[in-house]
C-alpha cells in the first residue's frame, strides 16, 4: 500500500492568533511608527518611545510585541519574559522587521505579511526621495556653445587642488582672509554656492554680500592659482558692519560674526518665494549649517525647581586657563606666569577640558538670587549649560584675548583638540538620561548624529597689540593646507594639531536627509546646475529641525526690535562627503 502523502502549510500554524480583525491595519502602523519609519518625526518618535519596558535600554535587539504595547530586548531575553508570562508568541523586531515566533523558536516567513512590510518599506523609501529618478540634462544652445569652446572636461581626483588659492592682503586684513578661506572650505556652504541656489531680492544686488560670496565661490573653484584679490568683499563688509571699517588689525572671531549676520540678513528670496510660518524664525542656509541650540537650566536651591530656556547660538566661546575667569584647579606640576603681556600656563589643557568646564553647574550665589516661580521668593540657585540642538558647522572659539579695565593681554595656553570630536556627552538629552538614572555610553552606530571631524583652524601669532592670523584648511581627506594670506603651502596633520588654536571649525559626520517636495523636473534641474558647477559630489537637501531664530537676530528680539516677516528660505544643498 502507497504511503500517503502529507501536504503541511507553509509558514508558520501560530500566526492564526494574530491575524484577526484589524490585523493588517495594526501591522502597518506598527511598521510605520516603528521599523522604517519615513518621516523626521517619525523617526524622533520611535527614538523617544521605543525602549525596553524593563531596562530602559535601545541597543538590545529591541523587539515589539504584536498582541500587546510592549517592547522588550532580546539579547537579554525581556521580550522572551513578556512572550512566557503573558502567552504572546509573536514579536517583531525593530530593526529590519522581521517576525519571531517564541514557539517556533525562529523568525517566520508569512506572503501576506512580507506584501505589507514592503509595501509601507517603499513609502517610506518615497517620503526619503530613495529611488527618485532625476530627468537627465538637455543643454541650452548657449551650454551647447560653451560646450564646443571647451571641449576638455577637468577631472577631480584626490590630488585636486581646485579650491586652493591665496588672498591677497589688502592693508591688515589677514583676520578677513582666514575666515575666508574657512568659509569657502565648509562642504555644505560651498555645494549651496556652486549649485546657484542664492536667489537676489535687493533693490542693488552689487551690495549684496550673499552675490558676493556666490561670485567668491566662482572664483576660488574656477581652477586658476594667482591669488585673488578681495577687495569687493572687503568694501561690502566696510559698509554693512561699519565697526569693522579701516586698516587697522581687527580681531577674526568678531569679523566671523559680523560677516555670517550679514550674509544672514542678505539671504532673502533663495526660497523662492516661501516665506517662513514664524516670521522669527529663519532657514537661510547660514542658519541651516551654523546654528544650534544652547539650553540654559536654572535650577532653585530650594524647591529644586527648573527654569529652562533655549537660546540659539552661531559660536562657542570657551574660556581658558590661565584667564581671570575662574576655571579649574590647575593639575600637578602646572604652572601659571604672565610674561610680556601674555599669560601662559603649563600642562596638557584639552579642548574637551574646556567643553566639560562650559557645560558643569555653576552656582549664582547670593548677589545673583534669582525669583522661583515655585517658591515665589529671590532665591540661589545653580546654572547648567547644555547643547539642546547641535549645528553641522560647531565654530569653537577659544578665548585668547583678555579685555578688562585693569588688564589687557593674550593668553597663548596650548589646547590640544581632536580631529573627529564626540559631543554626545555635553547634549541636554544626555544630562536628563543620567538624571534619570539610564545613561549608557552610546555605541557608534548609534552616537553619528553627535560626530564632528575638523575642517578648519584658525591662528594667531603674535601679541595683542601686533599680530598675524593664518589658517589651516582641509582639501579632502588628510590632505591639509596652511593658508597664510597669497601664500598657500602643504601642511602635515601634526603641524595642524600643534597649533595653537583660536579658531576652530567642526563639520558634523553624519547628515540627515529630506528631500524637498517639488517636482522630479525641478530636481533634474538642480543636477544640471551641479554639474555644471564643478561640484564634487551630490547629495540632497539638508533639513534641520525645530528652527531658531538666528543669534543675532535673537538679541535683536529680546531688545524688542523684532524684524517683521522673517524670510523663511529653503536651501537645497549637495553635499561633498568629507570622506572623500
Amino acid at each position: 500500500m502507497d504511503a500517503e502523502l502529507v501536504v503541511t502549510p507553509p509558514g508558520c500554524a501560530h500566526l492564526g492568533s494574530f491575524k484577526v480583525d484589524n490585523w493588517k491595519q495594526n501591522l502597518r502602523a506598527i511598521y510605520q511608527c516603528f521599523v522604517w519609519s519615513g518621516s523626521a518625526e517619525a523617526r524622533k518618535r520611535k527614538a523617544k518611545s521605543c525602549v525596553c519596558h524593563v531596562c530602559g535600554l535601545h541597543l538590545n535587539r529591541l523587539h515589539s510585541c504584536l498582541h500587546c504595547v510592549f517592547f522588550g530586548c532580546f539579547t537579554k531575553k525581556h521580550i522572551h519574559e513578556h512572550a512566557k508570562s503573558k502567552r504572546h508568541n509573536l514579536a517583531i523586531e525593530l530593526m529590519y522587521g522581521g517576525i519571531y515566533c517564541f514557539l517556533c523558536q525562529d523568525y517566520i516567513y508569512d506572503k501576506d505579511i512580507e506584501i505589507i512590510a514592503k509595501e509601507e518599506q517603499r513609502k517610506a523609501w518615497k517620503m526619503q526621495g530613495v529611488g527618485e529618478k532625476f530627468s537627465t540634462w538637455e543643454p541650452t544652445k548657449r551650454e551647447l556653445e560653451l560646450l564646443k569652446h571647451n571641449p576638455k572636461r577637468r577631472k577631480i581626483t584626490s590630488n585636486c587642488t581646485i579650491g586652493l588659492r591665496g588672498l591677497i592682503n589688502l592693508g591688515n586684513t589677514c583676520f578677513m582672509n582666514c575666515i575666508v578661506q574657512a568659509l569657502t572650505h565648509t562642504p555644505l556652504l560651498r555645494d549651496f554656492f556652486l549649485s546657484d541656489r542664492h536667489r537676489c531680492e535687493m533693490q542693488s544686488p552689487s551690495s549684496c554680500l550673499v552675490c558676493e560670496m556666490s561670485s567668491l565661490f566662482q572664483e576660488f573653484y574656477s581652477g586658476h592659482r594667482s591669488p585673488h584679490i578681495p577687495y569687493k568683499l572687503l568694501h561690502l563688509v566696510w559698509t554693512h558692519a561699519r565697526h569693522l571699517a579701516g586698516y587697522e588689525q581687527q580681531d577674526a572671531h568678531e569679523f566671523l560674526i559680523a560677516a555670517l549676520d550679514v550674509l544672514h540678513r542678505h539671504c532673502k528670496g533663495d526660497d523662492n518665494g516661501k516665506k517662513a510660518n514664524n516670521p522669527n524664525h529663519c532657514n537661510c542656509i547660514i542658519d541651516q549649517i551654523f546654528t544650534g541650540g544652547l539650553q540654559s537650566d536654572v535650577t532653585c536651591q530650594v524647591c529644586h525647581g527648573v527654569s529652562t530656556t533655549i537660546d540659539p547660538f552661531w559660536d562657542i566661546s570657551l574660556d581658558l586657563p590661565g584667564s581671570s575667569t575662574p576655571f579649574w584647579p590647575l593639575s600637578p606640576g602646572s604652572e601659571s606666569s604672565v610674561v610680556n603681556g601674555e599669560s601662559h600656563v603649563s600642562g596638557t589643557t584639552t579642548l574637551t577640558d574646556c567643553l566639560r568646564r562650559f557645560t558643569r553647574p555653576e552656582h549664582l550665589g547670593s548677589s545673583a538670587k534669582i525669583k522661583c516661580s515655585g517658591c515665589h521668593s529671590y532665591q540661589e540657585s545653580t546654572k547648567q549649560l547644555t547643547m539642546k540642538k547641535l549645528p553641522i558647522v560647531a565654530c569653537f572659539h577659544l578665548k585668547r584675548f583678555e579685555h578688562s579695565a585693569k588688564l589687557r593681554r593674550k593668553i597663548t595656553t596650548y589646547v590640544s583638540f581632536p580631529l573627529e570630536l564626540d559631543m554626545t556627552p555635553f547634549m541636554a538629552s544626555s544630562k536628563e538620561s543620567r538624571m534619570n538614572g539610564q545613561y549608557q555610553q552610546p555605541t557608534d552606530s548609534l552616537n553619528n548624529d553627535n560626530k564632528y571631524s575638523l575642517f578648519a583652524v584658525v591662528n594667531h601669532q603674535g601679541t595683542l597689540e601686533s599680530g598675524h592670523y593664518t589658517s589651516f584648511i582641509r582639501q579632502h581627506k588628510d590632505q591639509w593646507f596652511k593658508c597664510d594670506d597669497a601664500i598657500i603651502t602643504k601642511a602635515s596633520i601634526a603641524d595642524v594639531l600643534d597649533s595653537e588654536g583660536y579658531l576652530l571649525f567642526y563639520h558634523k559626520q553624519f547628515l540627515e536627509y529630506e528631500y524637498p517636495r517639488e517636482p522630479p523636473h525641478a530636481r533634474g534641474h538642480a543636477v544640471q546646475t551641479l554639474g555644471r558647477r564643478l561640484a564634487q559630489g551630490l547629495g540632497a537637501k539638508e533639513t534641520v529641525p525645530a528652527c531658531l531664530p538666528c543669534p543675532l537676530e535673537f538679541q535683536r528680539l529680546q531688545a524688542g526690535g523684532s524684524r517683521a516677516g522673517r524670510d523663511r528660505a529653503l536651501a537645497i544643498s549637495f553635499l561633498v562627503n568629507l570622506g572623500s
